[in-house]
């Protein structure tokens, strides 16, 4: 990409440069126009860098808005023709209104430009009936890792995009001085790769550079693109959803396909730690389910046919509480 790019600077200096010594060489001045178009080459490569910093929908935004002042202007110019006015007047009221019009609209473009919808990027051409889901994956989801088993289970069939500054969030975690902090980092962007070579992954560039939070940007970019968000975070679950924005929760996920077992079933529990209340052992089902068992203190370490009497559901998960059955 850099290499191409340099080729066509170079190519654009070089066009530059020849086209402005011929139109100097008409005036008898060629190495004048020589320099003279060298220079223009350069603001208009420095200007280009500089523009990297603009995103396409500010800049498309910013496009519309100009043109709505355009437009306004024209409408509102033609009006004054109603009017016995001076022709210079007229002209000068004309450039004044078409300026003033054109600022206008392109400050309302870029402030207004989430709410654009029209804008080429976001333009969405659908089949009538065709279903086109767009899921964006989080730090947290990323992280945890269980989003990979889901992908390749092939039950999420969606468009699965992740943007451009959760990948810097998982870099800078993945930096961090701390440890678990620099593992966990690590980890998420192994599962990403190993994501990637599953399913196709779109990384979405757009970056919102006035919103300091991360968990902000993601709920802006699924207004935006109206997609849904796949977490495990509690916390984003709860404001996503206040905003009207559908999360697809990994935890959730976990907890519904959990087996369902009912009072009176028995069960094959190993018991492996004593539990907070008097007596109590604790041990755990295949899909991680807390089975507390009652006078199983003194049986831990020993794999025990016990009977279920009840089933608690919690915000953190699915708790069974038995009975030794001898």
């Amino acid at each position: 990409m850099r290499i191409t790019l340099l080729f066509v600077r170079m190519f654009f200096v070089i066009g530059s440069s020849f086209l402005g010594y011929s139109i100097g060489l008409g005036a008898g001045e060629g190495l004048i126009g020589l320099w003279i178009g060298f220079g223009f080459s350069l603001v208009i490569i420095i200007l280009e860098t500089l523009m990297r910093r603009v995103s396409v929908r500010g800049l498309s935004s910013m496009v519309f808005g100009l043109i709505l002042g355009l437009i306004m202007a024209k409408i509102v110019s033609n009006t004054f023709v109603l009017f016995p006015i001076d022709e210079q007047v007229r002209s000068i009221t004309s450039i004044i209104l078409t300026l003033s019009f054109c600022y206008l609209g392109m400050a309302l473009g870029l402030r207004g430009r989430d709410e654009f919808n029209i804008i080429i990027p976001y333009v969405k051409l659908r089949r009538q009936g065709e279903l086109s889901d767009v899921v964006i994956l989080d730090t947290s989801a990323i992280i945890d890792g269980r989003i990979l088993d889901i992908c390749k289970t092939n039950f999420l069939e969606a468009k699965l995009i992740v943007p451009r500054f959760v990948l810097r969030e998982l870099q800078a975690i993945a930096d961090s001085s701390d440890s678990i902090k620099r593992q966990r980092g690590k980890r998420g962007i192994e599962i990403l790769h190993t994501i990637q070579q599953e399913v196709n992954i779109t990384i979405q560039e757009e970056d919102f550079v006035e919103i300091q939070e991360v968990d902000t940007k993601l709920i802006k970019l699924a207004k935006l693109l109206e997609a849904k968000i796949v977490t495990v975070d509690f916390n984003l679950n709860r404001i996503a959803e206040l905003q009207g924005v559908k999360i697809l929760n990994v935890n959730e996920l976990a907890n519904t396909l959990k087996a369902v077992v009912l009072p009176g079933e028995p069960l094959e529990i190993k018991v492996i730690k004593e539990g907070k209340e008097y007596n109590q052992g604790v041990g755990y089902l295949d899909d991680g389910t807390m089975v507390v068992v009652e006078n199983g203190r003194k049986l831990i370490g020993k794999t025990l046919s016990v009977a279920v009497t009840s089933v608690l559901q919690t915000q953190a998960g699915k708790m069974i509480f038995a009975k030794n059955s001898k």
